[in-house]
């Protein structure tokens, strides 16, 4: 089986964080196959906040999946993949996962890796939270996903907004196992 991992760009503020996701995926680990569904809404922030398009951005996965299409393969659990990571999750995304609200292929595909025991990563960017936003972290946590907000680290003395993304997306890649050496310069002790 090739490893496979789906990835998940809501409509939150910060789709940087799936976009590099994608980029680093494709230059460190181009054998892993990268499912991709991007919503309609991050479609929208990846124009505004990137100046990109969604064409070029979905050009970087493996195998694209429409946000409606409950039936693609990444909606069942006999089709095997390595876990999904959602980056940036939406408080919205949140809550259909917490609650195992299937209506987008998102949550489908986050409820698939839960049930199957699959690694379920969540890059929840809100804040400040409130405590209907902590009830759906434990939620999902006590579920068996992990929630990685994105929460930068300042030991590694980034200089630019890219040493800052590039961070979590090392955290984020070390939960599946695929250990990026050189992006980032990891903590060596004092």
């Amino acid at each position: 089986m090739p490893d496979r991992l789906v990835i998940g760009i809501s409509g939150s503020t910060g789709p940087i964080y799936g976009v590099r996701l994608l980029e680093v995926l494709s230059t460190y680990f181009p054998e892993v196959e990268r499912h991709v569904i991007l919503t309609k809404a991050a479609r929208l922030t990846i124009d505004y906040e990137l100046g990109r398009s969604a064409e070029e951005v979905e050009a970087l996965g493996s195998v694209l999946h429409e946000e409606g299409n409950i039936g693609a393969t990444i909606a069942s659990g006999t089709f095997v993949t390595n876990g999904m990571v959602v980056a940036p999750c939406s408080s919205k995304t949140l809550s259909a996962i917490a609650n195992s609200y299937n209506d987008s292929l998102i949550s489908r595909a986050a409820d698939v890796c839960l049930k199957e025991r699959r690694r379920l990563v969540l890059v929840v960017r809100e804040t400040p939270l409130h405590l209907g936003h902590l009830r759906l972290m434990t939620q999902v946590t006590e579920a068996g996903a992990v929630v990685l907000p994105p929460s930068p680290a300042f030991y590694h003395r980034p200089a630019t907004v890219d040493d800052i993304v590039d961070h979590t997306i090392v955290k984020v890649l070390d939960l599946f196992g695929l250990h990026v050496e050189g992006l980032i310069d990891r903590w060596g002790g004092l």
